[in-house]
């Protein structure tokens, strides 16, 4: 996770770089630009003649001047334009910092995150940010949240330690959506009962009734040490790359289980993609890690065969 200090401590380092890279970091990178970043994993779990193409959408964080709707707009535009067989949203639609000049409303963004289309849809789970938001959960101790309730409103299905099972050209694959890890924030009520997340892993996966393969959405990166080799590929975010990523290195993610699962593909028991996420959290600083989507193929096809 990237924690305040090791954030405002990496962007304090760049300041021996310079006004320019400063105003970079805060004008340029977060807010003009949008890359397309392509993955090829080849997960033992998938089978090689079983084509999938998924765009990947996490963290957008919506709020003015930053995420408008007007960009999110554009994101969904090029994100169609991939023609993808499937969406993922990846969590934390709501602002991540109050450096703003106005907080999205949640049915707004959601509205617009309507126009994505793919044949095997939308589909989501939650972030830390989008529980965090929500006071009334976090007093509660239970959701569903603000978000999850715009995004569903909408027509968008929301997994919570849930899975579906869809089908392309007739074969079968589970998609498995994670509950949020870190979902409330670390109040002394829920710190003594020892919650901190809504995740059950062994839950989710036990509603998987057959043998086709399996997507994991998680927005942390974190539970991918603790991911069973049933599942072919997990797709996470909320990391962001670091925002303030420096010749591969990303100071602002500690590891985890010794690894820094800070940003890309990592191969542990099953293949492990992690976005870089649109938005931003805490501030509003991007330097190494331009806003993106994700496209990820799996399977070969017969034309590659």
């Amino acid at each position: 996770m990237i924690s305040r200090r090791h954030l405002i401590r990496s962007i304090g380092g760049l300041s021996a770089l310079g006004v320019s890279t400063a105003a970079y970091g805060v004008g340029v990178e977060p807010v003009l630009r949008l890359s397309i970043t392509r993955y090829h994993p080849t997960p033992r779990q998938w089978p090689a003649d079983f084509p999938l193409k998924i765009a990947v959408i996490a963290d957008i964080h919506a709020c003015d001047p930053w995420m408008s709707l007007e960009r999110i707009e554009a994101i969904v535009d090029r994100t169609n334009a991939l023609g993808p067989d499937l969406i993922v949203l990846l969590g934390d639609y709501v602002a991540g910092h109050h450096h703003v000049t106005r907080i999205i409303p949640a049915g707004e963004w959601a509205r617009v995150l309507t126009g994505l289309k793919a044949p095997l849809g939308v589909h989501a789970v939650m972030g830390n940010h989008d529980y965090w938001d929500d006071k009334l959960v976090q007093r509660a101790g239970q959701g569903p949240t603000v978000a999850h309730r715009a995004l569903e409103a909408a027509g968008i299905p929301v997994y919570e330690n849930d899975v579906v099972r869809l089908t392309r050209d007739g074969r079968p694959f589970w998609l498995a959506g994670l509950g949020d890890q870190l979902a409330f924030m670390p109040a002394r009520r829920l710190r003594s009962a020892g919650r901190f997340g809504v995740d059950d892993l062994a839950a989710t996966l036990a509603k998987i009734t057959d043998d086709a393969p399996v997507i994991l959405l998680a927005h942390e990166p974190n539970i991918a040490p603790r991911v069973p080799a049933r599942v072919a590929l997990q797709l996470s975010g909320h990391t962001h790359g670091g925002q303030v990523r420096l010749l591969g290195w990303s100071p602002a993610v500690s590891p985890q289980h010794g690894l820094r699962l800070a940003y890309g593909h990592f191969r542990l028991k099953c293949d492990v993609i992690i976005s870089g996420g649109l938005g931003c959290s805490i501030l509003p600083v991007r330097v190494g890690v331009p806003p993106e989507i994700v496209e990820v193929t799996l399977g070969r096809g017969p034309a590659l065969a």
